[in-house]
Parts: C-alpha cells; sequence; structure tokens
C-alpha cells in the first residue's frame, strides 16, 4: 500500500500494543506511526522544514482511530474526538511512498465532510481560569458586546506557539455568555484552511448593517508582508472568509509584522483602523492609524502612538466609557492604557498605565463597565483565561476593581 501522491486522504486504524508503521524515502523514515503504552504517536515529514511534524495522544487499545492530512492541516483523532493537530506546508516527502506495517491500516482518498456545526457546539461553567483541555491553550483574547451577550474570540494554541514549525497556526474560537456564569462555544470563527497561512494573528469585531464582521492579519510562512483580511457572517456564528478584502502596508512600515488590526466606528462618519507595525524611518514601534468610508478601502494617515523605542505596541483597542476614551495596548505583554475625553487629541497616561489583566487584555463595555479579558500563561505562550473589570475615577484613570464578576471555572461541577 502506498501513500497518495498528494492530499487530503485519511488513515484509519486500530491501535494495539506493538502496533507500528512506516515509510522509507531514500533510506530514511518519512513517515512512522505507533502504539505504544496508550499512547499514539505520529511523524510526518516535508520538503518545508528538515524537522518532521509530531502528533500523540493517549487512547484505549481497539477504539478506532483515524489521521486526516490534507494540504492545510493534519489530525489525529480516537473515536471521532481530536487528540491532536498540526498545520503543515510545502510538499509531503511519504508522497506516492510505501507504507510498511506490522497491522491491518485503511487509505481512503479524501477527508470526512464535515456539517456545517450548530451555533452552539459546547457548554461550559466558569470561564475565569479556563482552558479547552485536550492539549489546547488560551492565547489572546478578543472580547465584545452584542445582543446582550459577552463575547471572547480567541487564539487557540497548541505547543505553546510551537505548532506549524514554530509559526504558532494560531486560529480563531469563540465563546459567549449571558450572566458570566454559563459559557456557550461556538464553532471555529477563523480557521487556518491555506498552508500559506502560518498564524492567524490578533484582531477585532465590528458589526454593520446586520453583518458581523471580523478584521485579522495573517502571519505568512514565508515572512513576506502580512496581509489584512477579514471575515462576515450574518448570524454571529458563522463566519466566512471574506476573498475579496486584502491589503498589505505601504513601504513606510513593516509589513512583515502588521498584526492586530482594531477596527471602530468614529464619530466623524469615518471608520477607523489601528495596526501594530514599526515606522521604519523612526526605527520606532508603531499603532499605524487607517480610515475609511465603506470597510473596504483603507488610507493610512500615520502614526497614532508611536512607541519610545523599537519594541512594538501590540494588541490595540479603543473602548469609550463614561464620558472617556481609553486607548489600550500592550508592550511585551503588559498591557497599558492611555485615556482622553477629546478623542484623537490629548491623550493623558495615568499614574499608574498598567492594566493587571496578565497577558495582551483588550476589553468591550458590559454590564456597567470595561471588563477586560487576557490569558494567563502555562509554560510558555498561551494559557488558561482570566479577566477584570474596571471603571473610571472621578479623572477619567480607571479603577480596577477585586471581583470582575466572571465565575470561577468549575470543572468538575455540573452545569
Amino acid at each position: 500500500m502506498r501513500f497518495p501522491e498528494s492530499a487530503p486522504f485519511t488513515l484509519s486504524f486500530s491501535p494495539a500494543d506493538g502496533f507500528a508503521a512506516v515509510c522509507l524515502r531514500e533510506g530514511s523514515p518519512v513517515f512512522s506511526l505507533a502504539y505504544e503504552n496508550g499512547r499514539a504517536s505520529v511523524s510526518l515529514s516535508y520538503d518545508a522544514d528538515p524537522r518532521p511534524l509530531r502528533l500523540e495522544g493517549e487512547v484505549r487499545p481497539g477504539v478506532p482511530c483515524s489521521l486526516r492530512v490534507a494540504p492545510h492541516a493534519v489530525a489525529l483523532s480516537a473515536g471521532g474526538a481530536v487528540l491532536d493537530e498540526e498545520w503543515p506546508f510545502g510538499r509531503p516527502l511519504f508522497a506516492g511512498e510505501e507504507i510498511l506495517s506490522r497491522s491491518n491500516l485503511s487509505l481512503l482518498p479524501g477527508v470526512p465532510e464535515e456539517k456545517e456545526p450548530p451555533a452552539v457546539t459546547g457548554v461550559f461553567r466558569g470561564a475565569e481560569g479556563w482552558r479547552p483541555g485536550g492539549g489546547v491553550f488560551v492565547g489572546d483574547c478578543m472580547p465584545y458586546a452584542a445582543g446582550g451577550r459577552y463575547h471572547v474570540l480567541y487564539l487557540k494554541d497548541r505547543r505553546h506557539h510551537g505548532s506549524k514549525w514554530g509559526r504558532g497556526a494560531h486560529q480563531w474560537e469563540h465563546i459567549s455568555t449571558e450572566d458570566l456564569i454559563t459559557w456557550q462555544i461556538h464553532p471555529t470563527a477563523v480557521p487556518i484552511d491555506d498552508p500559506s497561512e502560518g498564524s492567524i494573528c490578533t484582531g477585532s469585531f465590528l458589526e454593520k448593517d446586520g453583518i458581523s464582521y471580523l478584521y485579522y492579519t495573517v502571519r505568512t510562512v514565508d515572512g513576506s508582508p502580512a496581509p489584512i483580511r477579514r471575515s462576515f457572517s450574518r448570524d454571529g456564528y458563522h463566519f466566512r472568509k471574506d476573498p475579496s478584502f486584502s491589503f498589505t502596508l505601504s513601504s513606510r512600515y513593516k509589513a512583515s509584522s502588521a498584526r492586530d488590526p482594531k477596527v471602530f466606528a468614529g464619530g466623524d462618519g469615518l471608520y477607523h483602523m489601528l495596526v501594530t507595525t514599526t515606522l521604519l524611518e523612526a526605527g520606532k514601534g508603531c499603532l499605524l492609524h487607517l480610515v475609511s468610508r465603506d470597510l473596504d478601502s483603507w488610507t493610512e494617515e500615520g502614526p497614532l502612538w508611536l512607541a519610545p523605542g523599537a519594541d512594538e505596541p501590540e494588541c490595540p483597542d479603543l473602548i469609550a466609557f463614561g464620558g472617556f476614551t481609553y486607548l489600550v495596548f500592550s508592550l511585551k505583554g503588559v498591557g497599558r492604557y492611555r485615556y482622553t475625553r477629546t478623542p484623537p487629541a490629548d491623550w493623558r497616561t495615568p499614574a499608574d498605565p498598567v492594566i493587571p489583566c496578565r497577558s495582551v487584555p483588550k476589553a468591550a463595555v458590559f454590564r456597567g463597565g470595561i471588563l477586560f479579558a487576557g490569558f494567563e500563561s502555562e509554560g510558555g505562550y498561551a494559557g488558561r483565561m482570566t479577566f477584570r473589570r474596571a471603571i473610571p475615577g472621578p479623572d477619567g484613570a480607571l479603577i480596577f476593581l477585586p471581583d470582575s464578576g466572571v465565575a470561577r471555572h468549575e470543572p468538575d461541577r455540573p452545569l
């Protein structure tokens, strides 16, 4: 039995101790599949990188398993549940090669066609300290309020930014709540579906004329300029990428590091966008300001904020509340803010500009306050979700409250 010359295909097997399969190319292993001591492990080699991609997971003997291989993604599953994932690019070195195995394998062309998931795919209690589990961690959070619900889009992370040979391979996941106690899980908002996508970077939500838009940049696998792109949805839960929308920054800015677009409607009848990048002539990180009349064509206005050094201000946010406007960004993962009564000018720096909500916090106005969401790292990039509530003080500086109002995650407590 030989691998197909091109993906997609599905390899099915039933694990048992001693199970093993290998594929050689010019005498060197380019694919291996094994089961030992309750763990299935897979290794796949591509010409994009000399290091093989590796997937593994715990599974009981005899449970039906499958390895789904597509050009943009590889998934190891057991009993229908995903154990591990990776996101390749380049040519698979095992393509067309013979599979040597001591056990029975079944190889079928294609992968099972997936139906559109329902708007709610799961429920859990408490999001303070929550992460999805199964080897998945919470990265950058992007909260927004809509329809009486507090939503959090977040970067799905495996291997603490190590997937796809260190490119991250982050995708946007989506949860929401009405009461900050019971949370609903929604379908993946922005997946990787092209091998050239190294990672879907942080961004923002905007609603216009009943359509929900998500704006983000795509970190390319080859380090070329990162395009700013968007997805859209008519129900707020099933998003599709907009193939007609894509642009990169001008040569004045470091286009390869462009990321984290924050899009919002201004009081001047225009739409505004803040993008993390570097102003090359100054050698300093900045938040580039762009404007648009229709959300389709954007014009660069210049930096809204210039960092004191080369560090780029990440994950910008803009929140209007209590007569003040707050500009939020992070330097080296630490959230900071400025505020003003008269945007976009006269920004004031508070005595303590740090936002005490762990890594790269962003916020939405919900239940009479500003509710920040961030993540607390666990062994590297990404970890567990965390929250902090704030209200404006008399002079506009934020007062951070000891209770965020978000229930702590209790994984063993039934709903």
